[in-house]
């Protein structure tokens, strides 16, 4: 199964984003949540390394909620998927089995090494990205969506 803790991630800063540059106030998790379609523990859960990251800020009470902890311009997207996906790899492993060839005897280490690779052109491809940007090209698809 794949993990959807990046996309959920990015959509609830995507929503602090558009929040903040409308003047808004707070975003509650049971707001965030109705608008990811999500539960609000999970919304909770995955505001806490946003916030220990400084990324989000989170008032509680009746009047609190999350904004954002910086300006939309100075979060990557690499920022927000490495407190989504936390030390989790790219890729999973396949178990070990017996090494009584080269193939089982260096496979997990060549995926190793493969999956190393590919999780640094992912935060290199995320990290020349930030949240402002996103928030850009998520209007620039909005104007060529037909209104009916």
């Amino acid at each position: 199964m794949l993990d959807i803790r990046f996309s959920r991630a990015l959509q609830m800063m995507l929503f602090l984003a558009v929040a903040a540059e409308n003047g808004s106030t707070p975003l509650s998790s049971a707001e965030l949540a109705h608008r990811l379609h999500a539960n609000p523990s999970l919304v909770r859960k995955l505001l806490v390394p946003l916030t220990d990251e400084g990324l989000t800020v989170c008032v509680k009470g009746r009047t609190g909620g999350a904004r954002l902890g910086r300006p939309a311009d100075r979060i990557t997207l690499a920022e927000i998927y490495r407190c989504a996906v936390g030390d989790k790899p790219l890729w999973a492993p396949s178990p070990g089995v017996e090494p009584v060839c080269a193939v089982t005897a260096h496979a997990g280490e060549y995926f190793a090494a493969l999956t190393v690779e590919a999780e640094e052109a992912v935060l290199g491809s995320l990290g020349d990205r930030t949240l402002a940007d996103g928030v850009r090209e998520l209007r620039r698809l909005d104007t060529g969506c037909a209104r009916h």
